[in-house]
């Protein structure tokens, strides 16, 4: 045998442990609360007088999903009659409406204010002056950011209806407001990731701080704008529902109606327009995104 052949024979592979960083860490972490909270639900939650996995669960569950269906009741169930379907048709109508409304409110809101919640912008070198004016400014707007997309939807409609009739404008208001904050701080944070090699050369020629926002910020910031305004409006049509239990208008207060009195057909027949919406705002909201890019 040969040094080498007896070198490497004589030679163990060395394990190596994988270097903990804080991804990782953060990932155990995540599995280990995973873990810990599911065994809460089916061991340790005193609020569910029977367990999560047992028989009386499932015939409860099979029971419900049967009034779901219509089975075993006298009447037609809603879904098969034609005359409530064009009756929710109108409320599924009422919500699509609260969701544009709400998005066009959020969408002027976030194009008002976006530059003056940018850093690089009001605090920055791109700053018009070092004053403490605008430094006032954008801690200003970037709090009413803060305010507005930190009371969710639900909230600012219960509050909003004190004041304003119930209906669809309390529930467009509320929707607006919640994702306005949301919008302006990534139309802000667009602004403070761009390529600021063509602002500094707009800059260098001499123009002035409109000129630079007009030819220098807006072309690069509007169409990742775009592309986040349509996916909060995918967001807006799935939380309409849940503004609506406030009698904010649309499926919403309908479902919580049929809920209260029972009316599990008619329930399944809100969910299926619901459904409907929500495929039809995401294919849109798709197509959409793809002639911004």
């Amino acid at each position: 045998m040969t040094t080498f052949d007896r070198t490497q024979h004589t030679q163990a592979p060395t394990m190596r442990w994988p270097r903990i960083t804080f991804i990782r860490l953060s990932l155990l972490a995540m599995l280990a609360l995973i873990i810990a909270s599911w065994i809460f639900v089916l061991n340790a939650d005193g609020a569910q007088n029977h367990s999560f996995l047992s028989a009386e669960t499932f015939n409860r569950f099979k029971d419900f999903f049967a009034d779901l269906l219509g089975v075993g009741s006298s009447g037609t169930p809603a879904y098969a009659q034609w005359s409530e379907w064009r009756s929710t048709g109108h409320l599924a109508y009422d919500t699509l409406v609260m969701s544009v409304m709400a998005i066009g409110f959020a969408a002027i809101f976030a194009l008002v204010f976006f530059m003056f919640g940018a850093r690089n912008m009001m605090m920055g070198e791109l700053a018009p002056y070092g004053s403490w004016f605008w430094r006032g400014v954008f801690f200003f707007v970037r709090g009413i950011f803060v305010v507005t997309r930190a009371i969710p939807e639900l909230i600012w409609a219960m509050l909003i209806i004190f004041v304003l009739s119930p209906g669809l404008l309390p529930g467009a208001v509320a929707l607006g407001l919640h994702n306005a904050g949301i919008l302006g701080k990534l139309s802000s944070e667009i602004v403070e990731g761009l390529d600021q090699r063509p602002i500094q050369a707009l800059r260098s020629t001499g123009a002035g701080r409109f000129q630079v926002m007009v030819y220098g910020v807006l072309p690069q910031a509007l169409p990742r704008f775009v592309t986040y305004l349509f996916y909060r409006w995918e967001v807006i049509i799935r939380t309409a529902i849940v503004v609506g239990f406030v009698s904010a208008g649309g499926l919403g207060t309908e479902f919580r109606l049929s809920m209260s009195y029972f009316h599990f057909t008619t329930i399944t027949l809100l969910l299926v327009w619901y459904l409907i919406l929500v495929l039809g705002v995401d294919i849109t909201a798709s197509y959409l995104r793809r002639l911004a890019r």
